[in-house]
């Protein structure tokens, strides 16, 4: 399978259960849920998206005509000590390309895989760390995994849908929109109040990194 790939580069990972390690993020292009269109995002299925996924003309993106061309590229990217190696697969929804011989690939070069996803498409097996990120009304395919991250508010996805499901984290992050500072404090009212959810910030925006 040939992969699109909009950008990969090495940073520090931002949000969730591993905020603050090192991770390669290779960016995959499209979504089920929008086009990536400014002229589609108000009829789109997430309208909220902060992310640019349009295409392959990001840093280290490309198209990728096989799953070893595509590691070995990650692996390049990563550029440093073989230890505690691990790759962030997100988009978009990376879902729509990842498959068994990528994942295969990146274990051979030594990966712990992780995926940020929207939840409505199956994933391989052998992901290490499965995030998943509900998106309004959509149904959620993945319901169980590591970590569930909800972008709070969103009127059609209040956090108690989702409080019965097999995961061993859940977050609530804080909707990045022009009222961003009443969805913070919305936020942590919200897990004060309800302590199975914890805060989930954007911490590589707040110190100005990718």
């Amino acid at each position: 399978m040939a992969y699109a790939v909009k950008e990969i580069f090495k940073t520090l990972q931002g949000e969730g259960a591993h905020a603050g390690r090192t991770a390669v993020f290779c960016r995959f292009s499209g979504c089920n849920l929008w086009s990536g269109r400014e002229q589609d995002r108000a009829s789109a299925q997430c309208s909220f998206c902060d992310t640019d996924f349009v295409g392959v003309d990001g840093t280290g993106g490309g198209r990728f005509a096989d799953a070893e061309l595509l590691a070995q590229t990650i692996a390049n990217e990563w550029a440093g000590s073989n230890e505690s190696r691990y790759v962030v697969l997100t988009g978009g929804e990376p879902l729509l390309q990842v498959d068994a011989p990528l994942v295969d690939a990146l274990h051979r070069h030594g990966f712990e895989i992780g995926v940020e996803t929207n939840g409505t498409r199956p994933a391989p097996e052998g992901i290490d760390w499965i995030c998943v990120s509900p998106k309004g009304e959509n149904e959620l395919v993945l319901r169980s995994g590591n970590e569930l991250k909800l972008v709070f508010p969103q009127a059609s996805a209040p956090p108690e849908r989702f409080e019965d499901l097999e995961f061993e984290h859940f977050f609530l992050q804080p909707m990045d929109c022009a009222e961003a500072g009443q969805c913070l404090d919305d936020t942590i009212h919200y897990c004060l109040e309800n302590p199975h959810w914890r805060l989930s910030l954007q911490s590589h925006k707040l110190v100005g990194i990718r």
